[in-house]
């Protein structure tokens, strides 16, 4: 028992979340080494905190020649890491695994294909310049709640840009990006991706939402989201945020193109980059909302880089010749 508490005191830094893109060669790669049930086992295992490569091969019934040769597999793709410690009998390899969980994010319709220039701009859910809700509604950062819930004057809180998520029922953020892009150029294509999705009180399996989004004061298009997911809790959620609150959304991209504009590839309107007049604008305007009088008057939930299940902010992309 002394060995392990001095074996965990000298763990490295672990991130929870591998992202593996399989369009890549490193993605492959991974998605190989994960296809092995040994190899699915011996992370199963490395769970419980670090073992010897000699723990492994008794844990799982195998021979120690076996579990070594899948171990230096999972090092060789950066899942395991390994450190050499004095033991008994010579010297211990002792393993750890490196990430709590693997995400395969697979490519989407109309992804950028950077054979042109590309823009990009980050930034987090709280950071809005202006807004209008009506409860249920609040915002939260990592750590706790931002003001009082259910109270639109709380959005005013100093501390929103913190916020990590934000819900309302009805009405909108707004978001001003300072535009960087360069002189004379002619945007083709913009991307707007984000986790979002409906607000119930609670959570609510269905629960159907008419978000909308605005891009420099021009409506783009309407997306129902179909719940406020809560099944399940979301892989980056603190640890005191309750399990009966929302827990995920859905990682949506909105898409303005030459031809028109989509979401995830399906068709919402005709409206294409031109009518955005990107460049006679020195910031580019992002709303998004509830109309009140909208069908499915359902919220909406937003999720920023530390809560859901996808570890990112709002981020806007834009194509450019």
């Amino acid at each position: 028992m002394e060995t392990k508490g001095r074996l965990q005191s000298d763990r490295v830094h672990v991130s929870p979340t591998l992202v593996i893109r399989p369009e890549s060669d490193e993605g492959l790669v991974l998605i190989k080494a994960l296809a092995n049930n040994i190899r699915v086992d011996i992370l199963s295992e490395l769970a419980e905190g670090l073992r010897s490569v000699g723990d492994l091969a008794s844990a799982l019934g195998q021979p120690l020649s076996t579990v070594s040769q899948h171990v230096k597999k999972l090092e060789q793709c950066g899942l395991v890491h390994i450190e050499e410690k004095p033991g008994e009998r010579g010297v211990q390899r002792i393993c750890q695994r490196v990430y709590d969980r693997v995400v395969i994010d697979l490519p989407t319709h109309g992804e950028p294909t950077h054979e042109h220039p590309i823009w990009e701009f980050t930034w987090p859910v709280g950071a809005y310049s202006d807004f209008q809700v009506t409860p249920t509604c609040g915002l939260t950062s990592e750590e706790g709640l931002i003001g009082l819930t259910d109270d639109p004057a709380s959005f005013y809180e100093p501390d929103h840009p913190r916020a990590q998520l934000v819900w309302f029922k009805s009405g909108f953020l707004e978001y001003r990006i300072p535009n960087r892009l360069p002189q004379s150029v002619t945007p083709r294509n913009i991307w707007l991706t984000m986790e979002i999705c409906s607000e119930a009180p609670m959570y609510h399996p269905d629960w159907p939402s008419d978000i909308t989004l605005w891009i420099n004061g021009v409506e783009i298009g309407t997306w129902t989201s179909p719940a406020d997911f809560g099944d399940q809790r979301g892989l980056l959620n603190p640890p005191w945020w309750e399990d009966r609150n929302t827990q995920h959304g859905l990682l949506k991209g909105w898409r303005v193109t030459e031809r028109g504009s989509f979401i995830d590839g399906i068709w919402l309107s005709a409206i294409t980059c031109a009518d955005l007049d990107l460049m006679s604008h020195r910031f580019i305007s992002v709303r998004i909302g509830v109309k009140e009088d909208a069908r499915h008057v359902g919220g909406i939930n937003l999720f920023g880089r530390h809560f859901g299940n996808y570890e990112q902010d709002i981020v806007l992309r834009v194509e450019y010749l």
